[in-house]
């Protein structure tokens, strides 16, 4: 039976989506596992979005809170706002209240991406501020570290990411994920679900 990794984001410009899709990839590039993206519902109305310049939402499916039960590992993906999570997919976290009374999800491996705005936007608080909501689950949080390797010392590139997860800088939004990020984004997706694998065949 296929280890089953969910990429469960929130993207409102199209960046980390585009982590996602290459987060996906490296997952599946794992023999056994089924890789699937997910997003979580917007919460702003349309002449709201439409008024911030946010491009229509792609086809990938909106995901509920029940669903998260079907995963064996996921890798939550999301803006920052003030250096924490965007609302969105807090209001998705929040209404998993069920699945925190059972604690289903207690035990399953979840990793953090992101995009910020900036340099100092966030790049580490936001994933640091999201690990509260996979503790309260009992999820193992599971940080990239430096497995990345000579990637995470870049310095004479501008390049996102950090121990805790892959990353992106969006700028003003017309800068989109560098060469280098995605292939970060690839070695997350690729590393969390040999770990979710892992985890599985010994459970």
């Amino acid at each position: 039976m296929a280890t089953k990794v969910y990429i469960v984001y929130y993207s409102m410009y199209g960046h980390v989506e585009r982590l996602a899709e290459e987060i996906k990839k490296g997952a599946a590039s794992v023999e056994g596992v089924e890789a699937k993206l997910w997003q979580v519902a917007e919460t702003l109305p349309e002449e709201v979005l439409a008024k911030m310049s946010a491009p229509p939402k792609s086809d990938v499916p909106i995901i509920t809170p029940n669903e998260l039960a079907e995963a064996d590992g996921f890798v939550f993906g999301f803006p920052t706002r003030f250096g924490m999570m965007a609302a969105q997919f807090k209001a998705f976290l929040d209404a998993t209240g069920g699945l925190w009374r059972t604690q289903t999800l207690a035990g399953k491996p979840a990793g953090i991406f992101y995009s910020t705005g900036s340099q100092g936007g966030g790049q580490e608080t936001t994933a640091l501020t999201a690990i509260t909501q996979l503790v309260h689950h009992g999820m193992i949080f599971v940080p990239i570290g430096y497995t990345f390797g000579a990637g995470m010392f870049e310095m004479e590139k501008v390049k996102g990411g950090s121990p805790y997860g892959a990353g992106t800088f969006a700028g003003d939004g017309s800068r989109q994920p560098s060469e280098l990020e995605l292939e970060q984004a690839f070695h997350q997706g690729k590393y969390i679900a040999a770990i979710t694998k892992k985890l599985k065949g010994t459970a």
